[in-house]
């Protein structure tokens, strides 16, 4: 039976997965028997500090936890996330299209993608069929102040600053949750005669036994990597991108507009996220250090602030941060599981880090193994799940990359390039010429992206799928339908405007700003 639970590594990753499990399986009373979750953290490594968007997810992660969402607001100078915007990924002219979080009108009974394809309109798609990104051109919120908490008028997630965060995390953890929280070296892994791990044997002498450990040490990878030595499998050849300039970027003025979708704006060789939080916003420039030089990025990347008004001239040097983008070959190894960037990592083009935590931690939680028969189908389901999550990750995010038009550089020309493409991409992309995106293409109850998603970046980026009429039964019925919901849109649109608050005024008055 799982009786101690070993959390190695703090940080986003560790701190949400103590929380996770700790909410379910830590009772509220001490003479009620859970199970015991210590989290061991080193004292002398600094958090990446990235990771600073979310998935509308991580509403139901808090709420799970029992974090109050004016609590989180106020302490992690947290900001409404409704989506992401894609400018110059496309042509390179500034054209720009949304990701949002709101589906399309009449999602899951009918296909809008096929009917705005047969319109042949000169609107991005997303902006037909979902109004989000409208509010997101006018700076609006996705709530108002009377809306309770994590409800809302349009899906959103987070931007947030990672550092508060994890200290929001681990107070909650320890004092709400009964996390058992040491500060320590890890100075040798104690096998058992399995081969799982015993105890960790610390460098003051001390010992700490547990049943499943979780390893969350980041690039270390200190139990799944150093200890056990489960082989890595890189994306190089398939997501170029191995390095990242980051700054927290200053206001020009108190009352600068914070936008409420993160910014994601193509370079030469590489793209700048821009994520914006009450009091500064956090930029970055992800780029492939084979096609750009770090000289170049920096200035890419100075020009990018320097060109935009609500940022102060005077800004901070950029930290360089270096990764290889891939994963672990296996996940949960014996009685040990990585989590987080310990089990993989590449750019955060769709802010996949943290959802992928969320349900990893989630998954631990709901199937926590009773006994060491139990643990190795837990372990075998985990594994095939999270394999076919990054499967779903890697397809997704280089999507985005090889409908581009973009020939400026050799980075936009090599990731065009065939052999750059993974199989299973490429299958989708041959059925999508005739077979638009749709609910139906898939069983898989537990995929990140939805088929909504998929439309928004494969038609975001002009992607055309051919559409024969004479194939669909209902097809006059159907366009009927359309074009009220299309309509819809355009009401709902003029509504948001006239009830949705300023993004910083909500911000404001929930901060007491």
């Amino acid at each position: 039976m799982t009786k101690t639970v070993v959390i190695v590594g703090g940080g986003t990753a560790g701190w949400l997965t103590a929380g996770v499990i700790a909410a379910r399986h830590n009772p509220p009373s001490n003479n009620e028997q859970g199970v015991k979750i210590i989290l061991l953290e080193s004292p002398d490594v600094a958090n990446l500090g990235v990771g600073e968007g979310t998935w509308p997810t991580m509403r139901d992660t808090l709420r799970q936890i029992g974090i109050s969402e004016v609590e989180f607001l106020r302490s992690c100078e947290v900001s409404f996330k409704q989506g992401s915007q894609f400018i110059g990924w496309q042509k390179g002219e500034q054209e720009s299209y949304y990701h949002p979080f709101c589906p399309p009108g009449g999602y899951g009974a009918i296909n809008l993608a096929a009917h705005w394809l047969d319109r042949k309109s000169e609107k991005t798609f997303a902006e037909v069929v979902c109004p989000q990104g409208a509010v997101c051109d006018m700076g609006l919120a996705p709530k108002k102040p009377q809306t309770p908490e994590y409800a809302y008028s349009l899906n959103y997630g987070y931007h947030l600053n990672a550092g508060k965060f994890v200290e929001l995390l681990k107070n909650h953890c320890v004092e709400k949750l009964g996390v058992d929280f040491q500060l320590g070296h890890v100075d040798r892994v104690i096998p058992a005669e399995s081969g799982d791990i015993k105890s960790l044997c610390l460098t003051n002498g001390e010992t700490i036994d547990g049943d499943l450990f979780v390893d969350c040490t980041g690039f270390t990878g200190l139990l799944i990597d150093k200890h056990y030595k489960v082989p890595f499998v890189s994306q190089k050849d398939c997501l170029f991108n191995d390095t990242a300039l980051v700054m927290q970027a200053a206001y020009a003025n108190e009352d600068s507009p914070i936008a409420s979708c993160t910014k994601s704006t193509a370079q030469t060789s590489g793209w700048i996220w821009d994520i914006a939080l009450p009091t500064r916003r956090g930029i970055g420039h992800v780029f492939s250090s084979s096609h750009i030089s770090d000289e170049k990025a920096e200035q890419e990347l100075m020009n990018y602030i320097q060109a935009d008004p609500h940022l102060a001239k005077e800004q901070p040097s950029p930290r360089k941060i270096t990764f290889q983008p891939g994963h672990r070959q296996t996940f949960w190894h014996k009685n040990c599981v990585a989590v987080g960037v310990s089990a993989g990592f590449v750019e955060p083009l769709e802010a996949s880090a943290l959802v992928l935590i969320e349900k990893s931690a989630e998954y631990i939680s709901n199937n926590l193994p009773q006994g060491k028969p139990e643990m190795a189908v837990v372990a075998k389901r985990f594994n095939e799940i999270i394999h076919r999550y990054w499967i779903e990750i890697i397809d997704f995010l280089k999507l985005h990359y090889v409908l581009s038009e973009r020939k400026d550089s050799q980075y936009w020309l090599d990731h065009s390039q065939p052999e750059s493409l993974p199989e299973s991409l490429q299958e989708s992309l041959a059925l999508w010429n005739t077979h638009v995106p749709w609910v139906s293409d898939t069983s898989n109850r537990a995929e990140l992206f939805s088929a909504a998603s998929v439309q928004y970046v494969l038609y975001g980026m002009g992607f055309v799928t051919e559409i024969n009429n004479n194939r669909y039964r209902n097809w006059s019925r159907d366009s009927g339908v359309a074009d009220r919901l299309m309509g819809d849109n355009l009401g709902m649109i003029e509504a948001l405007m006239a009830s949705q608050p300023k993004n910083r005024d909500l911000l404001n008055l929930v901060r007491g700003d």
